[in-house]
């Protein structure tokens, strides 16, 4: 059994737990997980305190979740040390890296927001990305998080734009009007990254996802719980008065998936000091599961 994992036994094969296996430098293909443990750039960005132990509470709820038809693998954990959140992020991207070459979809396990740069670096460094190729972000969250200054929960899309340039979009679903100063809008315009506010999305937008998906070679998307209501997902750092409902994020995670060009996929900022009765856990482990059945390998 590999640690972490662990549930009821109805038939064999039957639950996550039974048939996740530990990553191997051979190993090829299937879905790998990787946690990213740290608070610190979400302290950094002055949030609540709690989100290391995410990729702990995460493996908890997806351990008795239905087979999918997927092989899946556990490559482990990487943790923030004290304050070294910079060397972390190197860690955890060398580990996606190779789980990107031997041409796995690669989970990110949250931690802080602060998992996204090591996600995007990650991809970058992968013999998956050739020159001249095109990275689509797509970020589900209430903030667009593109601030600028010491690395944190709130600068890993501004990191990324940085370093990718012109071969890196960005699109950000879900966003909060009420809590994103303007200044953080403005950069937004200035980046060229594309968004939707909160109160827009009732629907799925389909037609923008597929436009964004035609003009990109591999695709990153990052789910920070905090897009959701407060009622659905109260365990995180800053929770949403608003929010996006369930189904519609559910269909955008699902239709990127689907799309054949989806490389990685991170959960961020669950925050199991907050939790309700595992409620923000228990929702992330459904659209994990949600993603991984929708996945097409390209």
């Amino acid at each position: 059994m590999v640690p972490g994992w662990h549930g009821r036994v109805d038939e064999p094969g039957e639950r996550w737990h039974q048939i996740v296996r530990a990553w191997t430098p051979a190993t090829r293909g299937g879905v790998v997980f990787t946690g990213f443990c740290s608070d610190e750039g979400v302290r950094r960005n002055q949030g609540r305190i709690g989100a290391s132990e995410g990729p702990c509470a995460l493996r908890t709820m997806m351990s008795n979740l239905a087979i999918t038809g997927s092989e899946l693998f556990d490559a482990g954990d990487v943790f923030v040390e004290g304050s070294e959140l910079e060397a972390a992020q190197l860690v955890y991207a060398d580990r996606i890296a190779r789980c990107l070459n031997a041409e796995s979809l690669a989970i990110g396990l949250g931690g802080g927001h602060e998992i996204a740069f090591g996600s995007y670096l990650g991809l970058t460094k992968s013999e998956r990305v050739g020159a001249g190729d095109r990275i689509g972000i797509i970020n589900l969250d209430s903030h667009l998080d593109l601030r600028i200054g010491q690395p944190s929960s709130g600068t890993p899309f501004a990191q990324a734009l940085e370093l990718g340039g012109a071969s890196t979009s960005y699109l950000a679903l879900g966003v909060s009007a009420a809590a994103n100063g303007r200044s953080l809008f403005d950069r937004a315009d200035a980046l060229g990254a594309q968004y939707v506010l909160d109160q827009d999305l009732h629907v799925a937008p389909l037609a923008q996802l597929e436009s964004a998906f035609e003009r990109v070679d591999h695709l990153y998307v990052s789910l920070d719980l905090d897009v959701l209501p407060a009622s659905v997902a109260p365990g995180v750092s800053a929770p949403a008065a608003r929010g996006v409902s369930l189904e519609v994020i559910t269909q955008i995670l699902q239709h990127s998936a689907a799309s054949g060009k989806l490389r990685l996929f991170d959960v961020a900022e669950l925050n199991t000091k907050f939790d309700i009765d595992n409620r923000t856990a228990r929702t992330a482990a459904r659209l994990i599961w949600d993603v991984v059945q929708a996945w097409k390998p390209a």
